[in-house]
């Protein structure tokens, strides 16, 4: 359904025919880190994301899942973790 909240007209996956199914029935503006990224629009002078209606939320424990201006990061070390009951029994049927 169309946003007839904040960002009127826009399609929003939230709304409902009772209204913004969202806690607090809004959504909030980005925050700082959300800067640069390409899901965020503006809507009366506010900066929104197009994807989540409480950006500080997704920020809270990390790096955002839907944040397209930052890279994941990937250890590297080579070392594969191995789950010391799986390699007993491996060893015991003589596999590597």
């Amino acid at each position: 359904m169309k946003c007839m909240t904040i960002k009127k007209g826009v399609e929003c996956a939230l709304m409902t025919s009772e209204g913004c199914s969202y806690l607090g029935a809004h959504c909030h503006p980005v925050v700082e880190k959300c800067e640069g990224c390409d899901r965020t629009t503006e809507f009366q002078g506010k900066i929104y994301c197009k994807s989540y209606p409480e950006p500080a939320a997704k920020w809270e424990r990390g790096a955002c899942n839907f944040a397209t201006h930052i890279q994941a990061t990937v250890d590297k070390t080579g070392k594969v973790k191995i789950n010391p009951l799986k390699a007993s029994k491996r060893a015991a049927r003589g596999r590597r």
